[in-house]
């Protein structure tokens, strides 16, 4: 994933917010209605500090006019007079058309929360409007989705942010309760100018063809089809809660740190398998992954029924893995990523790496990274012998696939690796330091 080219430099201090561009319809009408509310509330009270308005865009790289859509949302930010970025997502088109759907939403949302981290942007707003809400919840009608998949589009949820995760970051859709009809009447109203992605008119995808052909069809039997199916959605939202409140109770000895402890979650499904359904179904909305569907369910349970206590299991599921290791199913972080060079600030009583050697060494080409062998041995503690790293990995529980980090050398020697630390011989207490981490590329 690759960035960027910005307007202007970083805003002063103050609140902001940030708006998805896709430069179509819906996000077009959406920054136009906070750019004028936004003017609209500055002449009312001229002591309040204006909000700082920041548009985002996602470039997909999956068609020719992807580029062009770029430069378009590009202007119409400079039109507004507010800041912009974007992020280049590197994927490919091949595979099953369901696969790539999945790729692109996961990659969308984690550039998305990349850049408003990036910008300390707590609320990023999206175009979803009423039509996207009653295609989520046919398409999840269709998979044989639980509460949860029905219950649709929150018009407001919070969602991890960036590589570190340390803030918070909340999604908003105020145009949920709008139809595209309405806001094409507004967009015409108001002269504005969109895109069209000619992907939308491709039935290939099962998305277009629910709204090319269901919709359409619904609403002929029923004009009031989609205001009812959205109304539908938030009802569900509301049971969705109170069943994520039962979840915590169940799942009091078998949620743990992000991960599922699966002995007693089988003695949960054999004693009570809607409740465990209920458990696993809200631990993968706390890992921020679809609901699955009935039979993806069945298939999981047998699983875990018939697989050993010391056994490693996997499976695929919304472009993720899931591991089962050491009796915990856990989703897989992603296995790329990069080293990075941070400096340490000079008041900092962390031991770091000189940086005038780190720098030598990059300048000589004397910085490398390796595959791991399998007898490499380091020493990252004090006055303790140097280890191998299948020892360090064992003591440090870190899962085998968490293990596939290059490694990083400096000068033929075994400086830094992912998940364990730098080498202890090498590091200094004072003077210009600087520390390697592993950055893990965000899930596509």
């Amino acid at each position: 994933m690759a960035s960027s080219r910005k307007l202007q430099q970083s805003p002063k201090p103050g609140k902001r917010i940030a708006v998805a561009l896709s430069g179509g319809l819906d996000s077009v009408v959406l920054l136009d209605t906070v750019c004028k509310a936004q003017t609209k509330a500055a002449t009312q009270n001229k002591n309040q500090a204006k909000n700082q308005i920041f548009a985002f865009h996602i470039h997909h790289g999956l068609q020719k006019p992807a580029d062009d859509w770029l430069v378009f949302c590009e202007k119409l930010a400079k039109k507004y007079q507010i800041h912009f970025d974007f992020r280049l997502l590197h994927l490919d088109n091949s595979g099953e058309q369901g696969n790539i759907e999945a790729r692109a939403r996961a990659g969308r949302y984690e550039a998305l929360s990349d850049l408003c981290e990036e910008y300390g942007i707590e609320d990023l707003l999206l175009a979803h409007h009423q039509n996207d809400q009653a295609e989520t919840v046919l398409l999840q009608l269709l998979r044989g989705s639980g509460v949860a998949g029905l219950s649709g589009m929150p018009l407001n949820r919070e969602f991890g942010r960036g590589t570190s995760r340390n803030q918070s970051l909340t999604l908003w859709r105020p145009l949920l309760n709008q139809s595209r009809q309405e806001l094409e009447a507004y967009a015409k109203e108001h002269q504005l100018k969109w895109i069209e992605d000619p992907s939308n008119q491709d039935l290939q995808y099962r998305r277009n063809a629910v709204r090319k052909k269901v919709i359409p069809a619904l609403v002929s039997i029923q004009p009031e089809a989609l205001a009812n199916m959205a109304r539908s959605a938030e009802l569900l939202g509301e049971a969705q809660v109170l069943l994520n409140r039962l979840a915590t109770q169940d799942g009091k000895s078998i949620l743990s740190k992000g991960q599922l402890k699966v002995a007693p979650l089988l003695a949960l499904a054999n004693q009570d398998l809607p409740a465990a359904n209920n458990v696993l179904r809200y631990w993968l909305q706390t890992q921020q992954l679809a609901m699955p569907s009935q039979e993806r369910l069945q298939a999981w349970w047998r699983d875990l029924a018939h697989v050993k206590a010391d056994a490693r299991l996997e499976w695929l599921h919304d472009a993720r893995k899931i591991y089962l290791w050491r009796g915990l199913l856990q989703v897989a972080k992603t296995d790329e990523g990069r080293w990075v060079i941070k400096a340490l600030p000079a008041n900092s009583k962390k031991m770091g790496l000189p940086a005038d050697w780190v720098k030598v060494a990059q300048e000589s080409n004397q910085i490398s990274l390796r595959e791991r062998l399998g007898s490499e041995k380091i020493q990252i503690k004090p006055k303790t012998p140097r280890k191998s790293l299948k020892n360090l990995y064992q003591e440090a529980d870190i899962p085998p696939w968490e293990r596939q980090a290059p490694l990083l050398y400096i000068h033929d020697e075994l400086i830094a690796v992912a998940g364990i630390g730098l080498s202890y011989p090498h590091l200094i207490a004072s003077g210009k330091r600087v520390i390697l981490e592993w950055v893990q590329n965000p899930v596509k």
